[in-house]
């Protein structure tokens, strides 16, 4: 049987990319199929969007070769502070803090711009061994067998591999044409998303203040801009998102707070609805889900890029491994390795981004009570912040040896 890869990847935006690099370390090969254009990720221009990488999510784009490509533009977050309060009226006096100092590993996470990152990655496919990446294609049928697994763009060029991977967003096609279903709910809120820049630094400080509406996340880039995802309802969102930049930035400067100075806006303007999706399986007969195809979470505590990069680091390690073991790395026992390993970890996550989004996002005065003392008891437990700041950098649980920092 001929293979015209090991792996076919489905999806080129972030995780897809990544996943490949690191499976051509460990010696399989991988194409990726790209809806966009390969001209879509050159742009270089600022959009707006940026992420926070954990430092172990840091450690496995070290690992598969990007970090040095990127490192030296983005910003190490120093210092995280999470308040509750309203909007222009200041934070409540108990608050989170942690600060970076406490754990001997160094900054907490990193923000890197988008435009960064995706042109580091598509660099990086471009000389990696037994890397292929087809661009402006999409897959519109799959269909597995005992040795493989055979797919059919639109342009009605089939490809085989032995493993299938969905990295193709919350609307998987891979994972819906797999026959895996999904549970979810919508959260009433939709995410404005932008970059401001402001007078004052930030030294490396992120900041989350919840109000009754969503959070609202103040986080850190290079000089002196910081990025913004803030949560309003459907309709307040809609509103906001419907005004021109000066009716913006007067709705968002009583959230935002005069802390930084006059504030502007940098980039572009974006709006997304949020709600919880998770795939029912992360796997199916030579399919395997993973990022935000497996699990779609709400971004309070900007967690969804590092989940998938975790599902990234496993999946490879637990393909090189079958591979090395002679074992076909498509088997159901082979993928059901990596589906024990990372479900309970993505449920869990999912589950306590929903219960704190639901504990905060309300204006309920008992509940804000218990939730303020709650945060200043664990800024005053040295134990406790310590353990939430390793959280917080994603050095807790069984990390794949690429986010430890070790090769497959």
């Amino acid at each position: 049987m001929t293979y015209d890869s090991d792996i076919l990847i489905v999806g080129g935006g972030l995780n897809g990319p990544a996943l490949a690099l690191a499976l051509a370390q460990g010696g399989l090969s991988a194409t990726v199929i790209d809806a966009l254009p390969a001209a879509t990720h050159a742009d270089d221009g600022f959009d707006g969007r940026a992420y926070a990488l954990a430092l172990a999510s840091m450690r496995l784009l070290e690992a598969v070769g990007i970090w040095r490509d990127v490192g030296m533009r983005s910003q190490p977050i120093n210092r995280i502070v999470a308040s509750d309060g309203h909007a222009g009226e200041g934070p409540a006096p108990f608050f989170l803090d942690f600060h970076h100092g406490e754990i001997e590993e160094g900054p907490m996470g990193y923000m890197l711009e988008d435009r960064y990152l995706r042109q580091a990655l598509l660099a990086a496919m471009q000389t990696a061994p037994g890397v292929t990446l087809i661009s402006g294609q999409t897959v519109v049928a799959q269909a597995p067998d005992a040795t493989g697994v055979t797919v059919t763009l639109a342009s009605g060029k089939t490809l085989r591999g032995r493993v299938l991977v969905g990295c193709d967003g919350r609307r998987t096609g891979t994972g819906t044409r797999a026959g895996i279903k999904r549970t979810g709910w919508d959260y009433g809120q939709t995410a404005l998303v932008c970059a401001v820049a402001h007078e004052h630094p930030h030294n490396g400080e992120a900041h989350q203040f919840f109000m009754p509406a969503g959070p609202l996340a103040i986080l850190p880039l290079p000089g002196n801009r910081s990025s913004i995802v803030w949560s309003e309802t459907h309709a307040g969102a809609a509103a906001i998102q419907a005004l021109d930049d000066e009716g913006y930035l007067a709705a968002l400067r009583p959230r935002f707070g005069d802390f930084r100075g006059e504030i502007s806006l940098t980039g572009a303007r974006f709006a997304y609805p949020l709600n919880l999706t998770l795939a029912n399986s992360f796997v199916a007969p030579r399919v395997a889900l993973l990022g935000d195809a497996a699990h779609g979470v709400h971004p309070i505590a900007g967690q969804g890029l590092n989940l998938g990069l975790r599902d990234v680091g496993a999946l490879a390690e637990v393909l090189v491994e079958a591979r090395r073991r002679g074992e076909d790395i498509g088997a159901s026992d082979v993928l059901e390795r990596y589906q024990t390993w990372r479900r309970f970890d993505t449920v869990l996550m999912a589950a306590g981004t929903d219960a704190v989004n639901k504990l905060f996002s309300n204006d309920n005065p008992l509940l804000r009570l218990a939730r303020d003392l709650g945060m200043g008891a664990v800024s005053a437990v040295p134990g406790l912040r310590r353990r939430f700041i390793r959280e917080a950098a994603g050095l807790n649980g069984d990390l794949p040896r690429l986010m430890s920092g070790r090769a497959l």
